[in-house]
């Protein structure tokens, strides 16, 4: 619905997981599962096969859901929410074709925000988005 919503159309989109499994967990008396988040150490042992899609795949462009997506690639250090939505570029030896790169929320976070902020979480996930898609040629 966001990438409709951005006018970038999903057959142009290349989408994979910065880490390949998933971890799960029950809060107590509740069927629903909740994803945790990935270790430093899942993160790095998965990232050869996140270069190994980028080096295959020579995207126009990035886009980092998460923090996970984005840690993953641009260092531990660094925080979606201080370069939300700005250009960015990857370190030359991870992407040497330099697709513009850019950081945003991951979209399931929006679900676990608070319901009146929704609209706008979502709104401001599409502006990201926009502002991304604006750069495929």
């Amino acid at each position: 619905k966001a990438l409709l919503e951005a006018h970038i159309e999903r057959e142009r989109v290349y989408l994979t997981n910065a880490v390949k499994h998933f971890k799960f967990s029950r809060a107590a008396g509740s069927k629903r599962r909740i994803h945790k988040t990935p270790s430093r150490t899942e993160v790095v042992a998965c990232r050869p096969w996140l270069l190994a899609e980028l080096d295959a795949v020579e995207p126009e462009v990035v886009v980092l859901l998460g923090a996970t997506a984005a840690k993953s690639l641009l260092g531990d250090d660094f925080r979606v929410t201080q370069h939300r939505g700005e250009m960015l570029h990857l370190p030359a030896e991870l992407a040497p074709h330099d697709p513009a790169t850019f950081a945003t929320v991951h979209p399931s976070s929006l679900l676990r925000g608070p319901k009146e902020d929704r609209d706008n979480a979502f709104a401001a996930l599409v502006d990201d988005l926009r502002v991304a898609g604006e750069q495929l040629g």
